[in-house]
């Protein structure tokens, strides 16, 4: 595919993760003898055409600071309070240069496959719209509140994953709009969504976890020695 295009990523890491029941914020756990946004952060700095790799981190982070250099095109931006808040701060942080295109990836998604990244955007470039990776629903999915009151249809049910890519100019105009209007968005593919333009789904390994709970943690160390032997075969 030949590069005819700028493209960045945005990494929101402002979260607090107190779902995990630790003292540090999910993203600085340690997983194979890295933290969880070590793992991440070289992911993508595989991406060979990524100019810039932007973290999103809270003002009072202590952790941060005391990771090892990973990539030169890494830098650091104020994070939010919120998710949206801080990928748009990410973006903002561009605007001096802005880039065509624009990546944003969970922190706690360390498990990313490079070739589903490469697909994510050659497939996005190539139709000229923004798309996510995401996972066919597998699972019976149950509608109800303390008991079932309907099986739903998993025909066209997606499970949204990381990471998501958008035209950059389209994601700050989406984020910038949805904010100002108090919209909910869980994801920069909801903002998009409320902008009314177009969001490409691409299928994705279904073991791109979000290490959310101590359970996720002790998923992902297999999944990680899983694919170190098949990256080493």
């Amino acid at each position: 595919m030949t590069n005819k295009y700028s493209i960045a990523a945005v990494v929101p890491a402002a979260g607090v993760g107190s779902r995990m029941q630790h003292t540090a914020p999910k993203q600085y756990i340690t997983l194979a003898g890295k933290t969880i946004l070590e793992h991440t952060l070289t992911k993508l700095a595989a991406i060979s055409q990524l100019t810039h790799i932007v973290v999103a981190v809270s003002d009072d982070d202590p952790f941060y600071a005391q990771l090892p250099p990973i990539d030169s095109r890494v830098i650091r931006a104020s994070g939010g309070k919120e998710r949206a808040d801080s990928v748009l701060s990410g973006l903002l942080a561009l605007a001096d240069s802005p880039p065509d295109w624009v990546l944003v990836h969970d922190a706690a998604r360390p498990l990313v496959d490079i070739s589903d990244i490469n697909n994510l955007i050659e497939q996005c470039v190539h139709a000229g719209e923004g798309g996510i990776l995401a996972a066919k629903i597998k699972d019976t999915i149950k509608r109800g509140h303390t008991h079932s009151e309907q099986t739903v249809p998993r025909d066209d049910l997606w499970q949204a994953l990381t990471p998501q890519l958008f035209k950059y100019s389209d994601l700050v105009n989406a984020l910038t709009g949805a904010l100002a209007q108090q919209v909910a968005i869980t994801d920069e593919a909801s903002a998009i969504e409320w902008a009314k333009k177009p969001v490409k789904l691409v299928a994705g390994r279904s073991d791109n976890i979000k290490i959310t709970t101590p359970e996720d943690l002790d998923l992902a160390h297999f999944l990680l020695q899983k694919q170190h032997s098949e990256n080493a075969s």
